[in-house]
Order: C-alpha cells, then structure tokens, then sequence
C-alpha cells in the first residue's frame, strides 16, 4: 500500500486545484466588464450565472464519476479531471463574450471532481476507526488553498492582467494532474466471487430507502444551503456595519475569518468523530454552527461579525469530513465511489441553491435576516439527525439486495 504517500500527494494536489478554483473570484464581474461596455445590471446578472454555471454541471456529473471510478478505478478519474479544469482555465483567458465565459463554465464543472474524487480516494484507501482524522486532515488543503487563491488571484490580476493569471492557474492545475499521473500509486482492488455489481437504479432506490444514508444527503444539501446563502451578500453586510474606505479589504477579512476557523479545527472535529461516533460529534456541529451564526444578524460592529464568524468556521469545519466518514462507513466497497458522488452532488446543490436562497430572503427581509433563516435550515439538519439516530439500523448492502431482489421480480 502506498497510502502515506498518496495521502501527502492529494493534499498538496488539493491545495493548487482549490487556490486555483478560487482565484478568479475576486475579478469575476471585472472580467466581464472587459467584454464591452454593460449596464451595472447586466454585469451582476451574468457574475451570478457564471459562478452558478459550474456547480450546475458538477452537480450532475458527480455520480457518474463515482460510477466510472468504482469500476476503473480513482486514479484515471483524477488525472482527467486536473487537465479538464486546466483546459477551462486555459481557454477562459482568451474569450470575447460572456456567453463563451459562461459555456466554459459549466465545462469546468463536469471536470470539476478532483477533490471530492481525492476524498473518495484517499477514504477509499482508509480504515474506517480513522476515517474522520484522515478526511479531516486532507481538506485541510483544500481549505487552505480556498484562502489562498483569492488573495493570489488578485495579486496575479493587478499584476499582470486577467488572461495571464487564467494562463498561470492552468499551468498550476496541469502541474497538479501530472503529479497525479507520475507519482500516484492505485493498488487495484480485486473483487471478491461474490461481490454485486449494482444498477444506477438500485443505488438510487437503496439510497432512497436507507433512512441514515439519504438523510445525511439531505443534511449535507442543508448544511451547503446555510453556508452559501450568506456567502454573496457579506459584503454588502461588512458594507452596512462600517464606511470605512477600503471596504473590500474588510469584507474579505470577515470571509476569511471563518475559512480560518475551519482550517484550524477541521482534523480534531474528524479525530473526536472516530472517537466518539460520527453521529454525535455532527449533532454538536450542527447546535454550534446555530449557535454562532443566528447573533451574526444582531451585530454592531465589524469586529463583533469577524469574531462570530471565526467561531462559526471552527463549528463547519468538521462537518464536510464528519458527513463524508459517515457515507464510507456506511458504503460497500462496489459502490462507495459513485455513493460519494451523490454525497458531492448534494453539497453541489446546496451551492447552486444557496445563494438563490440568500438573495431572495435578503431581498424581501434584510440581509441580517439571512443569518436567521440560515440558522433555521441547521436547525432543520439537527432534528432530521435527531430522528434518524433513534430509527433502527439498516445495513446498506441488505438494502441493496432488497431492492434488487424487488426490481427482479416486478
């Protein structure tokens, strides 16, 4: 096994491909506006589908590449999906027009699967009593280079202009691809006689019937939902709470604040969930991140809303790594793969949801109303968890031979 090796080469793999994914996100609407000349409407119309553009196709796409992945294998998955995102990036610095920005969006979101493929694989490759240290541990890259991307994407565009910052993200990506294909080492998995190969439709339906699994799919939809909807409009929020003039310095402080949070506690919340159970360590998270976010709407000041969402960020950071150790606990090995797809595809969803959600609650209420809605969809989380938590145990391959048994014979 070369797991140790593995593991050190996602992490630093996973931490270019998300500083890569973020660093465009300071210029969005900036690089729109060098297109032509556009009212201020039409640039805020399009930054928001060209941000959503990706989540929607990676949202569909996240199934099939666990699919492919059970059957050939992660490796293969992981190298298609870094030179797929470099191509995006690489073409996205030579377009004219937003409707060419926009298709080469959702482009990037059907190859948009190497780190949640680098989580399944790496879980994969895991023993499940040390499932949540290790998956807390790796997306400790990915945080880090959530944090580091915007900063380095603004240097790179003050710098040297927008197209040759696309142009250095797709060599950094490349780069990520091709230690993956040259250093990466996937013990094939030989399957047992008796081992199933499962339909997509039996999957579907031994999900939809496995009351834990679907309902930490539902949980993890919500728990994206809550962190996307106020994501958009902090800046506007820091705006209302300060006249300082260097206001987006401050508003990415107050982002910031909570990816740091995350990144200093993400791999204890994984370790206290092998320890104690997966399940309860979620129920705290989920009471903490309630109770650190619904005060973010009765701030005063800038430092009150930094400081909550610091605590905030500590609570969420072990809830994508607590969620995805409880899908591969629960997984047989023929379908975990495509079992963490759909796991991905719900935390898509939350994306493309969330910030529909923010605007619109914000647009009829307030933005400190977002706060509150938002703490309400945790809320929503806690009782789905506290009802599955006194249901019977299912096991999840029991319930797939039950469906396909069903589906023979009707």
């Amino acid at each position: 096994m070369h797991s140790k090796r593995n593991f050190k080469i996602m992490w630093g793999t996973n931490f270019l491909v998300a500083s890569t994914m973020t660093m465009i996100m300071p210029f969005l609407s900036l690089y729109i506006e060098t297109f032509g000349t556009f009212t201020d409407e039409y640039v805020q119309k399009w930054s928001g589908l060209v941000f959503g553009a990706t989540f929607i196709t990676a949202f569909l796409m996240s199934p099939i590449w666990g699919r492919i992945a059970d059957r050939y294998g992660y490796k293969p998955i992981l190298v298609l999906n870094g030179f797929g995102i470099a191509l995006s990036v690489l073409l996205m610095g030579f377009v004219q027009s937003v409707e060419a920005f926009f298709i080469l969006r959702l482009f990037m979101g059907v190859v948009t699967g190497f780190i949640p493929t680098s989580l399944a694989f790496i879980s994969a490759q895991t023993p499940k009593e040390v499932a949540g240290k290790t998956l807390g541990t790796l997306q400790m890259g990915s945080v880090a280079g959530t944090l580091f991307g915007p900063v380095l994407g603004g240097l790179l565009a003050d710098s040297f202009g927008f197209s040759y910052t696309f142009i250095i993200a797709a060599v950094a990506v490349s780069l990520s691809a091709a230690i993956v294909l040259f250093f990466i080492r996937e013990d094939k998995v030989v399957k047992a006689k008796n081992t199933h190969s499962y339909s997509r439709k039996t999957v579907i339906a031994g999900i939809l019937h496995h009351r834990l699994i679907w309902n930490v799919l539902l949980i993890t939809a919500l728990i994206q939902i809550g962190l996307f909807s106020v994501q958009p409009l902090l800046s506007l929020y820091v705006g209302e709470l300060t006249s300082a003039a260097n206001l987006a310095f401050l508003a990415g402080l107050a982002f910031s604040a909570a990816g740091v949070g995350n990144l200093l506690f993400t791999r204890a919340w994984g370790k206290f969930g092998d320890t104690y159970g997966y399940e309860k360590i979620l129920y705290i998270l989920l009471f903490l991140s309630v109770l650190f976010i619904v005060p973010q709407a009765f701030v005063t000041s800038l430092w009150q809303l930094v400081a909550l969402r610091f605590l905030f960020g500590i609570a969420a950071g072990g809830l994508v790594p607590i969620t995805t150790a409880i899908i591969r606990r629960e997984a047989p090995v023929e379908v975990q793969g495509e079992l963490m797809g759909y796991n991905t595809s719900a935390r898509f969803l939350g994306n493309i949801i969330g910030p529909i959600f923010g605007g619109f609650v914000a647009g009829w209420v307030g933005i400190s109303t977002v706060f509150i809605v938002t703490g309400s969809l945790f809320v929503v989380a806690l009782i789905v968890l506290a009802y599955v938590r006194k249901t019977p145990e299912q096991d999840f391959e029991e319930v797939l031979l039950e469906e396909e048994l069903h589906m023979k014979t009707t």
